[in-house]
């Protein structure tokens, strides 16, 4: 018996084939390989994809991954979806997309979101949706009525990407809690969809489909989505979830005071909370877990430091584009404690909301030409990216999350010991890598979903540390005073005057 889970992102989707009995993943796949799925950008800050890429690509990976593996359809019993965050689809009473998706990364409905904010209340806001508006699924909703009426007029539902897979799987309309809580469309005082918020820009609350729970049958694959995708009909979707939520779920991270981390594209660092917390400050964002219940409530508390795996891509490619990640790390290693003084603040990835919407760029500082070399820049690049996670975790420190345990994925930036050991010796907590990522986790999801598996508890057979990484006593000392270093640099900067542009 076995259950299939993907992981679709905005460059790839990954599918992962998962033993139910051992929880032993046995093939995985990505599609397109290279990780190549086109985005537009018709204009600045805009970030669209047309959601039949990411269908066509996850066809392609349940075809690989049940060729990988070697298993017959019929022994597939469950699937999971995780899905890309924040993002809006539109469908028409046909369920066919009248647009392409306004995805994460897009910031057109900023400005949206802040009026809304200003308008109903930031007390009120942050008391039921636990956020601003902001430039979530909600505010991006508004954007398409104010600029594409003709196509608003058509809308009959708006979803999420999860949501709009679900459907071209079952043919059914559903969404969740903790999906409609990402889009800020999700009210924590009543637990129930926030009307109020649609009601506010003249929308309709009936432009939501109806909510499933995010474990549990939302439907089951028709004889045409099984055809496209080589398994069988009537396989239940059974589980749906937002990437970083469901990360946390893959790794484990289900209980209050856990934590999870991620250093792709992005770092994240997401803790669970059992009580409805918020960042007056909005350094970080509150969303229902996908455990969460009224009478047992789970919250994740999400922290995001956008350029971090980015950071280190661009100086990869920027040097030759050929040398691997390995040397890299092995460069850096040899570099001292400190980088000798040299230092670098990676916001170099847009607006940073740990630093309050702030947008610094990316800086290096202190560099000694008969000093440093390329080695020391990877380090500090290295020690840039852990210093500028744990200055986001301040905002933790103040909803009671303080970090003992972290668990992260045994990938990206985690792969580089280096990194691990800086990150857990500046916060102080002990890092458990794990050998797993966010398609086995939607699996695992699905096991749940239809009931194979009885607690989230019996979920996660199998899933066992790969490395624990504990704080190091000896660089404690060289790594706060580097710390402290780097947040005088910081500030510094964000005070410091900003140079006017050339008028010629």
């Amino acid at each position: 018996m076995y259950l299939l889970g993907f992981d679709v992102g905005s460059s790839a989707v990954k599918a992962a084939l998962v033993a139910a009995d051992s929880g032993t993943c046995i093939a995985r796949a990505t599609a397109p390989g290279d990780g190549s799925l086109p985005m537009q950008a018709a204009r600045p800050g805009w970030a669209e994809q047309h959601p039949d890429l990411w269908w066509t690509a996850l066809c392609k990976a349940s075809r690989l991954v049940m060729e990988n593996a070697g298993v017959r359809a019929e022994d597939v019993w469950g699937i999971g979806i995780a899905y890309q965050m924040h993002g809006l689809v539109v469908v028409d009473a046909a369920s066919q997309p009248l647009r392409p998706s306004i995805i994460w990364c897009d910031s057109r409905a900023v400005d949206i979101g802040q009026e809304a904010f200003r308008t109903i209340g930031p007390e009120r806001c942050l008391r039921t949706l636990l956020n601003a508006p902001g430039n979530f699924t909600a505010s991006k909703l508004r954007w398409v009525q104010q600029h594409e009426p003709d196509i608003f007029n058509r809308v009959r539902h708006a979803m999420l990407p999860g949501d709009y897979l679900a459907l071209r799987m079952t043919g059914e309309a559903r969404t969740t809690p903790s999906g409609l809580s990402e889009g800020t469309l999700w009210n924590a005082e009543t637990e129930a969809p926030a009307a109020f918020l649609l009601e506010h820009w003249g929308i309709s609350p009936d432009v939501l489909p109806p909510v499933a729970p995010t474990f549990g049958i939302q439907g089951t694959l028709t004889e045409d989505a099984a055809e496209a995708l080589g398994l069988r009909p009537d396989i239940p979707v059974a589980y749906r979830a937002g990437d970083q939520p469901n990360n946390a779920l893959s790794l484990g991270v289900t209980a209050p005071g856990q934590l999870a981390a991620t250093a792709g594209t992005s770092g994240v660092v997401y803790g669970i909370t059992d009580h409805a917390g918020y960042d007056p400050e909005l350094r970080v964002n509150t969303f229902l877990h996908v455990n969460h219940q009224p009478d047992a409530p789970r919250y994740g508390v999400l922290l995001c430091v956008n350029g971090a795996g980015i950071l280190y891509r661009w100086l990869r490619d920027a040097c030759d584009g050929r040398t691997g990640y390995e040397a890299m790390n092995n460069a850096a290693r040899l570099a001292p404690p400190g980088a000798e003084g040299l230092l670098l603040l990676p916001y170099g990835n847009g607006a940073e909301r740990t630093l309050r919407n702030q947008t610094p760029g990316a800086s290096l500082h202190n560099v000694h030409f008969n000093t440093h070399d390329r080695g020391h820049i990877l380090r500090a690049a290295q020690e840039g990216i852990a210093c500028a996670l744990v200055h986001g975790l301040e905002a933790f420190g103040a909803m009671n999350l303080q970090p003992t345990l972290i668990r992260a994925g045994n990938a990206n930036l985690f792969q580089s010991a280096l990194f691990t050991r800086t990150f857990a010796t500046l916060t102080g907590a002990t890092v458990e890598l794990m050998n797993t990522d966010g398609a086995q986790g939607a699996a695992r999801g699905a096991g749940v979903g239809i009931g194979y598996y009885d607690t989230l508890d019996h979920a996660f057979v199998g899933l066992n540390p790969v490395q624990r990484v504990e704080p190091d006593d000896a660089l404690r000392a060289p790594l706060q005073t580097l710390y402290h270093r780097w947040t005088d640099m910081l500030d510094h900067t964000l005070t410091a005057p900003r140079p006017a542009s050339s008028t010629r």
